[in-house]
């Protein structure tokens, strides 16, 4: 058990090794052994969880050195929560791949899909900036190659607009680190947030620029105004599978706010104690309000599900941005909602694109899709659900924030915002339904004489049902689930605890066996 912290690191990057291997025996053999190691990733993610509940930290020293000089992982309640969503949604992602055999349409599928969830989960296990940068691309790296598997002329424009924007933040985020390191002589997030406590005044200026620039980079990997405008075509031309696993990506950059920032400019950081704050939560409502002007504007559905993924990113920088307990694990519950609903959102889209043949998931009338009224009416919850209204996890996570920014002078703006840019997001939704489902023509051969597509794959269909039914699971459990966020948001209001607890382990003591050879 002393090294669980460590495995859902250790488990993909494993995987990852006999994927290569493997690849000579055919992609049966390589989706037998991606599959079952992503069925044990949740295996361990639930054992993070319980193992979280019985101590506040588990801190792992890497080749056994402790801290601020070793790389630590750290293992608390949101980092096992980050990691359970990652693992939840990559088991549907992953599903779908191989029932629609997207995984053989290029090279090196499952082995990019292993080192995303490598790059992913040491993201959120890790406590030291560095490391976080070097996850931050090895996940982007494996991403380029899964943005842009299958090839074709629309995803590699996307993908190239990717690759520049993420090249641009990795270089950023560089410079802040240098600059961090320059002040502090540390990277190490528990000893960096001890040393900005007693950093001397004119050295404040200095280390909030570095925190801003890191704000920016953050910016970027969770599609923050003005920094939004490569994601919305990146995941709508991407395979769906991907594009589903990609709704963790967003939330990478909001993780990264509340570990780093939360840390070491928090409570105890002096005259910077969340100065971040503000730029979170004004960004976080005029990127609500783009999101709904997207949603209104988008072409297709994917680029539609594309924005609505924004929204909800969008809505999390606003509880962010409110730095409250209260606001905090109302945006922990609603990033459990949005992260899986909009895996599914994009898995739908592409049944609803193979459906429509020809037409795709253009907002034009066509013939009636096979099977229209099963997937109709899955559309209708996964809209519902997406755009926050009741009785579903959305509405319920919009209410928990809405509630925590009671006391917030920004009260006024954030109700007005929320409010508009939701009923924005409910009337395209609904026209998009209109158009897809109800203003269709006969079923069979359009006037232009164009075949309709596939039959419904039922196999296939099972990711789609299994994501959205988290949703309703959300409400049902919503008592011990919102339970688990309150005291995770206290846990990270009380950083104090995570510095004393990542600086206070110590290297695991060796023995050394003296062997006496004698002439």
């Amino acid at each position: 058990m002393s090294h669980l912290t460590a495995w859902p690191v250790f488990l993909p990057l494993i995987t990852g090794f006999f994927l290569i291997l493997a690849h000579m025996g055919g992609i049966r053999l390589q989706r037998t052994i991606s599959f079952l190691a992503t069925l044990g990733l949740i295996a361990l993610s639930f054992a993070l969880i319980s193992a979280s509940q019985t101590v506040d930290y588990h801190v792992y020293l890497l080749g056994n050195w402790a801290a601020p000089f070793g790389i630590v992982l750290v293992l608390d309640k949101l980092s096992a929560l980050m990691v359970t969503i990652t693992s939840l949604l990559a088991v549907g992602a992953l599903w779908y791949a191989m029932t629609t055999k997207i995984d053989e349409k290029g090279s090196h599928f499952h082995i990019l899909f292993q080192l995303q969830l490598f790059g992913l989960n040491g993201a959120f296990l890790t406590g030291d900036v560095f490391n976080l940068f070097v996850f931050f691309e090895v996940l982007l790296l494996a991403s380029y190659g899964l943005l842009l598997h299958g090839n074709g002329r629309l995803r590699t424009k996307a993908g190239l607009h990717y690759v520049v924007i993420n090249l641009i933040g990795s270089t950023l985020f560089l410079f802040a680190v240098g600059a961090l390191y320059g002040i502090l002589g540390t990277l190490n997030m528990a000893d960096m947030a001890a040393k900005i406590a007693v950093a001397p005044p004119e050295d404040l200026g200095l280390i909030a620029a570095a925190g801003l620039l890191l704000l920016v980079v953050f910016g970027v990997k969770a599609a923050m105004f003005p920094l939004y405008l490569w994601m919305p075509r990146a995941y709508a031309n991407t395979s769906a599978p991907v594009a589903a696993l990609f709704a963790i990506m967003t939330k990478v950059g909001i993780y990264a706010i509340i570990r780093v920032h939360g840390t070491i400019f928090g409570d105890e950081a002096g005259e910077l104690a969340h100065f971040y704050v503000p730029w979170v939560l004004g960004l976080g409502l005029v990127t609500l309000l783009f999101a709904a002007f997207g949603v209104m504007a988008a072409r297709g559905l994917r680029e539609q599900v594309a924005y609505l993924v924004l929204a909800s990113v969008a809505t999390l920088l606003i509880g962010v941005g409110l730095n409250s307990p209260e606001a905090l694990s109302a945006t922990l519950y609603y990033l459990i909602h949005s992260t899986l609903i909009a895996g599914g959102m994009f898995l739908l889209a592409d049944v609803i694109l193979r459906g429509r043949g020809e037409y795709e998931d253009r907002f034009e009338s066509a013939s009636s899709m096979p099977d229209a009224i099963m997937i109709g009416s899955v559309f209708m919850f996964g809209a519902i659900a997406m755009t926050g209204m009741p009785p579903l996890s959305g509405f319920f996570g919009k209410v928990l924030i809405l509630s925590a920014a009671l006391d917030s002078a920004w009260f006024a703006w954030i109700v007005s915002v929320t409010l508009v840019a939701g009923l924005l997001m409910i009337l395209s939704m609904a026209r998009s339904g209109s158009l897809i489902f109800y203003k269709t023509r006969p079923q069979g051969k359009d006037t232009s004489g164009s075949v309709m597509g596939e039959q419904l794959n039922c196999m296939a269909f099972i990711a789609v049902i299994a994501l959205f039914a988290t949703s309703p699971v959300l409400v049902l459990f919503a008592h011990p689930i919102t339970a688990f966020t309150d005291v995770t948001a206290m846990q990270l209001f009380n950083s104090t605890h995570y510095i004393q607890a990542v600086l206070s382990t110590e290297a695991v003591a060796t023995t050394a066996t003296v062997v006496e050879i004698k002439p």
